[in-house]
Parts: structure tokens; C-alpha cells; sequence
């Protein structure tokens, strides 16, 4: 009888504990925390030198740093958020609002976690990488979620500037600089995806957005202004990428795959802006936006690897 307990006793500890880490993981985003990974490890890939030289331990610190601190981010932004997202259907089963974590701890986890991420990219990469992160992290958790997001209808453009911020930080420690174009190339498209892909999203759940006090792009230029603003965004994008490979960011393969992702993304959009109150437009497009940057950035590393054999 004692073994039997000690097993149940065993199985019942491991399953609080997977639980419990089942909480921190939806506190952090980590969903959202996997893309910014596949970011930052690109921005990593398309500038470390390949070969005997290439520099597993910096892409491993890269990686954990830049988890730890976009994890932390996303924990803070759910704890400053917390009594806005009791009031949205979306998000009103998250760990704060429903209670299955407290603010104490949430606040907690998302300060060490914060903290130990930018110290980890500080330490183990260097002081311009470490300080990238910080930038990233004071102005999503300390501008953009605290004051844009609540008050403006445009607060995407401007908070779309952290979010760019992860594949920059792979770019330099891979060996790169600040003002090399391939860094510039890739924070222009992180930049450029994320209006097309956050106003789909907030078109979806609108009245949420509305129960939760937030001003949305469509409040101010309604569903047909934020279709052709989504498509002059897909635009841009598409024509960004495109001239990646003029600056060094890909060759042929990465061209061709631009044109085709690009072409892809521009018609659901034009397909969106003729019909947009037609909501399989603004669905098809959000979907295809999430598989859009992991194709454009495998494809590049790809295409590099690939030159790098032959």
C-alpha cells in the first residue's frame, strides 16, 4: 500500500507541476514567443559566418536570451492588462483574470524573466545586443501597452517597432552591425508584416476589443479603410522583400519566393478591399500571414545553406 501512495503521491506532483507550467507558458505567449524565436534565429543564421567558424554558443545564448525576455514581456503585458482582459471573451480565461495565477506571481516571473534575458544577451552576446533587448522590452511594456494601445486606433504602427526588434538582435550576434543593410532589410519586414497580420486579427475580435476599451483602426476608418491600409502594408511588405536580395539578403531563390509569397499575400488583400465586409477575406488573409514570414525566413537560411554546399 505505501509503494501505491508514494506512486499516486508521485503522479499527482508531476501533474500540479506540468499544470503549473501549462500557466506560465500561456502567461508568457510562448505561441507567440516560438515566432520570435524563428525571427531572431534567422537574423542569427543569414549573418553568422557558416562553416568551422560558425558560432554554436552565440546562437544558443541568443536563443535563450531572447526567450527569456520576450516571454518576460508578454508576462508583464498580461499582468499590466489584467483588468482589461477580465472584460474580453478572448481573453478573460487567461491566468491572471481567471485567477489560476496571482498578480504577485505574474509580476514576479515576468521581472526575473525580463531581467534575466537582458542579462543573458548582455553578458553572453554583448553590450549592444543586451541593450537592444531592453529597448524592445521598455517600449512594449512601458509605451506601447501602458499608453499607445489604450488610446490611440493607430497604436499598431508605432508598437510594431519591439516586435522588429528580435531579428536585429540574432543579426548582431551573428557578427553584424547596427547600420549593416541585411539588419535593416530584416527589421523593415518584421516591421512591414505586422500591420497586415495585427489589423486581420483585430478586425476578428472587434466587439472584444471594443468591450475591453481599446481603440481599433476601424473605429476611426471603418472596415473598408482598414482593408486598403492593409493592402498598402502588404504592398510595402512585398516590395521590401522583394530588394532584400539587392543588399545581400538572399539570392535568386529568395527573390522568387518573395514574388510568390508577396503576389499570395497582395491578392487576398485586393480580394479583402473589394469585399471587406466579407469576414473569409480578412481570415484567409490572417492565416496566411502566420505561414508567410516562417516561409520567407526559411526559404533566405535555406538559400545561404544552400550556396554555402554547393
Amino acid at each position: 500500500m505505501p509503494r501505491i501512495d508514494g506512486a499516486v503521491a508521485r503522479a499527482l506532483g508531476a501533474a500540479g507541476l506540468a499544470e503549473r507550467a501549462g500557466v506560465y507558458a500561456e502567461l508568457s505567449k510562448f505561441g507567440i514567443v516560438l515566432l520570435v524565436l524563428v525571427s531572431a534565429a534567422a537574423g542569427f543564421m543569414l549573418r553568422a559566418p557558416l562553416g568551422a567558424d560558425f558560432p554554436w554558443v552565440h546562437g544558443l545564448v541568443v536563443l535563450v536570451g531572447v526567450m527569456l525576455l520576450s516571454s518576460g514581456a508578454s508576462a508583464l503585458n498580461q499582468v499590466q492588462e489584467r483588468d482589461r482582459d477580465a472584460l474580453m471573451a478572448r481573453t478573460a480565461g487567461r491566468p491572471l483574470p481567471s485567477g489560476r495565477i496571482s498578480h504577485a506571481h505574474g509580476l514576479t516571473f515576468a521581472t526575473v524573466a525580463t531581467a534575466a534575458g537582458a542579462a543573458v544577451l548582455w553578458i553572453g552576446i554583448g553590450r549592444t545586443a543586451g541593450i537592444l533587448g531592453l529597448i524592445a522590452a521598455i517600449f512594449y511594456n512601458g509605451v506601447y501597452t501602458p499608453w499607445l494601445k489604450p488610446t490611440s486606433a493607430f497604436a499598431a504602427v508605432p508598437g510594431a517597432i519591439p516586435g522588429s526588434i528580435p531579428p536585429v538582435i540574432g543579426w548582431v550576434a551573428g557578427g553584424g552591425g547596427l547600420t549593416d543593410a541585411g539588419a535593416v532589410i530584416l527589421f523593415g519586414i518584421l516591421f512591414l508584416w505586422q500591420m497586415p497580420h495585427f489589423w486581420a486579427l483585430a478586425l476578428r475580435y472587434r466587439g472584444d476589443y471594443a468591450s475591453g476599451g481599446f481603440p481599433m483602426v476601424s473605429d476611426v476608418v471603418g472596415v473598408e479603410g482598414t482593408a486598403r491600409l492593409i493592402l498598402l502594408y502588404a504592398s510595402g511588405l512585398t516590395a521590401w522583400s522583394l530588394a532584400a536580395p539587392t543588399f545581400g539578403i538572399g539570392g535568386p531563390v529568395s527573390f522568387v519566393l518573395a514574388a510568390l509569397l508577396g503576389g499570395r499575400l497582395m491578392w487576398l488583400a485586393i480580394k479583402f478591399a473589394r469585399q471587406p465586409h466579407d469576414q473569409r477575406g480578412w481570415l484567409s488573409l490572417f492565416l496566411f500571414s502566420n505561414f508567410y514570414l516562417l516561409l520567407l525566413f526559411a526559404g533566405m537560411v535555406a538559400e545561404r545553406l544552400l550556396w554555402r554546399l554547393l
